[in-house]
């Protein structure tokens, strides 16, 4: 029996407008679910608020079976949920058991956190108990992005579960049913109680009422820098908290002493993995001077051998692009950024929503495709001719998310490393790396810092609360 059947998917009725799930890779339909709109925002937040409370006070063992079961169902129903990724957001069907695992081990690590220790023993003056505690916050607001679906949803929804909150998820509406739906019917079938998940497919308005509501003290966004600025000064406003995981513009420093041979795999994977359409992808190849025409040449080469096509019928190494809006921006600033000057050494063509992925060369800080995010299978390329000034331009720029640096030296890599701002970086390695142990966020433009893995989770989903207990009533002197 299927997971996910159109019929039954959504069992709280929204009052939305109908919406077409389409393929991109064809455009056709491949279901139809209903929007949520702001006025169904309040009803979820005060059905969930209700459930929680029983929901804390069960015991963790329970919460965390809950997780287990529901990290066991990704796996019995992949091949039904790969299917769906694939078709829904254009994945290939690597990058989508990719996903699947990560949804499984978020859960496991979720599982984990509901035995934590959860608080401290304190000193004190007085004759007393003192403690802190870790309580839930209550109902937790996750607002998450197309483009790795599942596991930009997951990555929060299952921590905030285990640690003992209910959670309001709204996914983008592009894939409703691989990033919000397709959570909904695996912990409904792993056994989560009636009222802890509710999923809210919809526009801007259902995240602005989302972040609004009283009931919902906590906000879990991950999406592009513009809209987590307003996100966070809504957030502000509210006196709620607040968590950003935003855009980037991903350097990777590739110095004098590489293995040109090595590195091209590397470099190629970091810009046109998921057509590029992943926040820490690698947007800006700063190449030692000695290597630049070589590595230009074989990058360009690497993506001319590349397929493009409809992952879900053909073996190919880069899908669509979601929309027609998000493939104008991608060719847009290709455009902008040869008519300044770049050199266009491979790709900057498209048929529908394929996009070939695209090397720059010859680009500067005017180069549109290499001074803001792209968002699309777009490598641009530039030189540099010291560890001074590849450190420079690394962190130029509004953003702090990941950073790669290839050499044979890996101290001298950490060296370099030390001197450049970022939340994520990756000696030997590409931009784009995800696992459900390790922190995960970025500093400036690119979030408010890590908020997944471990701790980081413990402290997004937890308030600290203090007691202390005597055994008589204390005494004072008036």
């Amino acid at each position: 029996m299927p997971l996910l059947d159109p019929k039954t998917w959504q069992s709280r009725p929204l009052s939305g407008p109908e919406y077409a799930v389409t393929e991109p890779a064809t455009g056709d339909t491949l279901a139809t679910v209903t929007l949520a709109s702001a006025e169904d925002v309040g009803t979820a937040a005060e059905t969930a608020r209700a459930a929680q409370t029983e929901w804390a006070r069960v015991p963790h063992f329970v919460r965390a079976g809950v997780l287990r079961k529901a990290g066991d169902l990704f796996a019995a129903h992949a091949d039904e949920l790969r299917e769906w990724i694939v078709r829904e957001s254009g994945s290939i069907a690597g990058k989508a058991d990719f996903e699947l695992h990560v949804a499984a081990q978020e859960c496991y690590e979720a599982a984990a956190l509901a035995s934590r220790p959860a608080g401290q023993i304190l000193p004190s003056e007085a004759p007393r108990l003192s403690y802190t505690r870790r309580v839930p916050v209550g109902v937790v607001g996750v607002i998450s992005p197309f483009n790795a679906p599942l596991i930009l949803s997951i990555r929060s929804v299952a921590p905030a579960l285990a640690l003992g909150n209910a959670v309001v998820l709204k996914p983008d509406p592009r894939t409703a049913v691989c990033g919000g739906l397709s959570l909904a019917a695996i912990f409904a079938e792993a056994g989560l109680p009636e009222g802890l998940l509710h999923v809210l497919p919809g526009g801007p308005d259902v995240g602005q009422a989302l972040v609004a509501d009283p009931r919902v003290p906590v906000i879990s966004f991950t999406g592009s820098t513009a809209a987590g600025r307003a996100v966070g000064e809504a957030g502000g406003r509210h006196l709620k908290r607040v968590h950003l995981e935003l855009g980037g513009n991903s350097a990777m420093v590739v110095l004098e002493d590489a293995d040109i041979e090595a590195v091209i795999s590397t470099a190629a994977w970091g810009s046109f993995f998921h057509q590029g359409q992943i926040c820490m992808t690698t947007g800006r190849h700063l190449v030692h001077e000695s290597l630049y025409e070589q590595y230009v040449e074989a990058l360009a080469a690497k993506a001319d051998s590349l397929a493009v096509g409809d992952p879900h019928r053909e073996q190919v190494h880069l899908g669509p692009i979601i929309d027609d809006a998000q493939l104008a921006k991608v060719h847009g600033l290709v455009e902008a950024s040869t008519s300044r000057g770049a050199k266009l050494a491979a790709g900057g063509s498209h048929e529908r929503l394929f996009y070939r992925p695209t090397v720059l060369a010859g680009v500067d800080d005017q180069s549109p495709a290499y001074a803001q995010e792209v968002f699309g299978p777009v490598a641009p390329v530039r030189s540099f001719a010291t560890a001074d000034e590849a450190a420079a331009l690394a962190s130029a720029g509004e953003y702090g998310l990941s950073l790669g640096i290839v050499t044979r030296d890996t101290a001298r890599g950490l060296d370099l490393a030390e001197r450049i701002p970022t939340g994520i970086v990756h000696i030997n390695d590409q931009t784009v790396n995800d696992e459900a142990v390790a922190p995960f966020g970025g500093i400036a433009a690119s979030g408010t810092g890590a908020r997944f893995g471990g701790e980081a989770n413990l402290e997004a989903f937890t308030d600290v609360r203090w007691t202390t207990v005597r055994g008589d009533v204390a005494p004072y002197p008036f």
